[in-house]
């Protein structure tokens, strides 16, 4: 492929022809090796690293304006009764801790006051975020709850929209993407926050949308018998991708590159959303196009309508590879004619000419 026909195909002007569908356990395997990548990630971790909005804990924030390590804090947290907390500084001017939810106001107070004095700032620049076990464990709930609801939908709208097994196709491409995000966040550690669940359950829209684009472009072009029994249903799914590859391309990138945007110079809430959404959206634009539409084909192939056009389809190709063309037999034809023209003349020539029998000379008149 050269740069101009490169060139065309970005732009949608040509068609490319990969061949998705017949290199399906290709991404198939790939997608399992980062599942179980992801897996062995969240084992060896123990787990996502969840914020204290799903544990509940204490989330300590102040500026450090004197001289002292993360060490020295541990110190002073020790002293207080906490030897646990995790400690963090923060781009060299900002303590973050983190820590069980405070007992009471008067442990607090003397925590803050210690910190406070440490620090070398007052009490009222500590930030204190407090959030009991129980809260955590009722946002955790709700969240896993809004994401079955939102798959439970999804299913239903795609099997009245399409049919079931587009359905199934779409859902198992989201799966994909939920434990492809999630096991990325166990193998790097980054902290789930309230912003991770909130892109997670965005990127299953964007994810759907593309698909969807997808599976209506198959469900026009199986449409046609002719292009069915032409091309088969692997075949008619491979053009259907082909046709949606650079717009499914292209919508991505207008999404990524705002998203990394984001994710370079936005604040830590920000950066929080975006690397979500970062992960999710490449991922979503991946398993659209590699998942959905092969696990739709291997659903298909089970129906015996497409079954029978396989086997005609098949006898027609076993036929076409056996029996000789037409202007293989008419040349053929035309040659045996010419050889047997041939051998008649050459046979005519063979043959001893008679001789000329000389005639008596003719009688003079006499005068």
């Amino acid at each position: 492929m050269n740069l101009h026909h490169l060139s065309e195909t970005y732009r949608g002007h040509t068609i490319p022809h990969f061949r998705f569908v017949e290199r399906k356990r290709l991404w198939f395997t790939l997608s399992g090796i980062v599942i179980l990548l992801g897996i062995a990630g969240f084992i060896v971790r123990g787990g996502l690293n969840l914020s204290i909005d799903f544990e509940g804990g204490a989330q300590i924030a102040y500026p450090l304006q004197s001289d002292v390590t993360a060490q020295d804090i541990s110190g002073v947290l020790a002293d207080n009764g906490r030897p646990d907390a995790e400690v963090q500084i923060v781009n060299g001017d900002t303590v973050s801790i983190r820590t069980e939810t405070l007992a009471g106001a008067v442990e607090a107070d003397a925590l803050i006051s210690s910190l406070a004095k440490q620090a070398g700032i007052t009490v009222t620049e500590v930030s204190i975020q407090d959030i009991g076990p129980t809260w955590g464990a009722e946002i955790s709930r709700k969240a896993l709850f809004g994401l079955v609801v939102v798959l439970i939908a999804i299913m239903i709208y795609i099997s009245f929209r399409f049919e079931w097994k587009m359905a199934v196709g779409a859902i198992i491409a989201l799966l994909h993407d939920v434990l492809i995000t999630i096991g990325v966040y166990a193998l790097v550690g980054r902290e789930v926050t309230p912003e991770t669940v909130i892109a997670i359950l965005t990127i299953l829209g964007f994810s759907l949308y593309d698909t969807v684009v997808i599976y209506d472009k198959i469900r026009e072009n199986t449409e046609s018998s002719a292009l069915v029994s032409k091309l088969g249903y692997d075949g008619v799914v491979d053009l259907s991708l082909n046709q949606t590859f650079m717009r499914s391309v292209n919508t991505s990138l207008v999404v990524l590159l705002p998203i990394l945007s984001l994710l370079l110079f936005g604040g830590d809430t920000l950066k929080d959303f975006a690397f979500a959404m970062f992960i999710g959206v490449a991922t979503g634009a991946y398993s659209s196009i590699f998942i959905a539409a092969p696990v739709l084909t291997m659903l298909k192939k089970r129906d015996k309508r497409y079954q029978q056009i396989e086997a005609r389809r098949t006898a027609r190709t076993r036929t076409a590879t056996t029996e000789p063309a037409p202007s293989t037999v008419a040349a053929a034809s035309t040659s045996d004619a010419a050889a047997q023209a041939t051998t008649a003349r050459v046979g005519a020539s063979s043959k001893p000419r008679p001789k000329n029998k000389k005639r008596p000379p003719a009688k003079r008149k006499r005068r």
